[in-house]
């Protein structure tokens, strides 16, 4: 939690969180995805400063549990003076025991925000998914409470000027609005509309922009002039060498197949499995994990 201190900005955990996308599919499936098109709406997790601060805590927590569908875990919060933001003991449940900072005590608004990283720890640990190492593992749940429509409130929590700061989770502000922005790609949900900090309106634009630039990407149909002449240029590479063609800063690669020709391989868009298709001009692609239809002018 930055508390005064200086916010991380950018995206310098942009490739951890597009791993973390798709392995949310691979371990959830398209069909449970799907199941959690609406976000956790604002007015059940308002909070007050008139509200008794341990019941209305409690509150949270169960509309947090249920939102992602674990009805038989029950989360018992509680308060104490700590580094972080919170903290949840993974053990076999149902019963978990979730700690806030000191700090909510009189930062109310922002217990959902809380609440919604730490049950998304319990929703993983259940799952039996994780990443290896501590801060990936924290990326993958902020990607998770974000994608599954809980982690707005992470970013609202988001507040800069001149004499402060606030944020919460490891994902910078813009990465959280990316990752909400490919949610609201998925499920044409806006969630501008319930932010009331103006930083997290501001990061959740920027991250739009870069969520939309990965469907305008060479092999596909929606990619620029730019795009679309660099990635001849680099077909006509492969076809004269015959040998696998990439560069880092390309999201595409060529690979030989049968007779002499080429496949393309690239993210998908949406979850960023990759695909390989033939290359042979205008094709239709549909990715075997998140179902999405592409077009490629390959």
């Amino acid at each position: 939690m930055a508390n005064g201190g200086p916010v991380e900005h950018g995206y310098p955990h942009l490739e951890t969180v597009r791993a973390a996308v798709t392995a949310l599919y691979r371990r959830l499936s398209y069909d449970t995805v799907r199941t959690f098109s609406v976000s956790v709406a604002p007015v059940d997790v308002a909070f007050c400063d008139t509200d008794d601060l341990h019941l209305g805590a409690q509150r949270v927590a169960r509309e947090l549990v249920r939102h992602y569908r674990l009805p038989d875990a029950r989360l018992i919060v509680g308060f104490r003076e700590m580094t972080h933001a919170a903290n949840v003991e993974l053990a076999s449940g149902p019963e978990y025991f979730v700690e806030l900072n000191d700090r909510f005590r009189t930062h109310r608004r922002d217990i959902g925000a809380a609440l919604a990283h730490e049950v998304a720890h319990v929703y993983l640990h259940r799952l039996d998914l994780s990443f290896p190492g501590t801060r990936e593992n924290e990326i993958l749940t902020d990607t998770t409470a974000t994608y599954l429509g809980a982690g707005w409130l992470l970013l609202d929590a988001f507040r800069e000027d001149e004499a402060s700061s606030q944020k919460l989770g490891y994902l910078t502000p813009e990465e959280f609005g990316y990752v909400l922005a490919k949610r609201s790609l998925v499920f044409g949900e806006d969630p501008s509309v319930w932010f009331t900090s103006a930083q997290a309106y501001t990061a959740y634009t920027k991250g739009l922009a870069v969520a939309r630039r990965d469907a305008e990407q060479p092999p596909l149909t929606g990619a620029g002039w730019a795009g679309r002449r660099r990635y001849a240029r680099e077909r006509r590479h492969a076809e004269d060498r015959r040998v696998s063609a990439g560069r880092p800063e390309v999201p595409y690669s060529f690979t030989p197949a049968e007779h002499g020709s080429l496949r393309v391989s690239f993210p998908c868009p949406t979850c960023h499995q990759r695909i390989r298709v033939p290359v042979q001009g205008r094709v239709r692609a549909r990715c075997g994990l998140c179902r999405t239809v592409l077009e490629c002018d390959t």
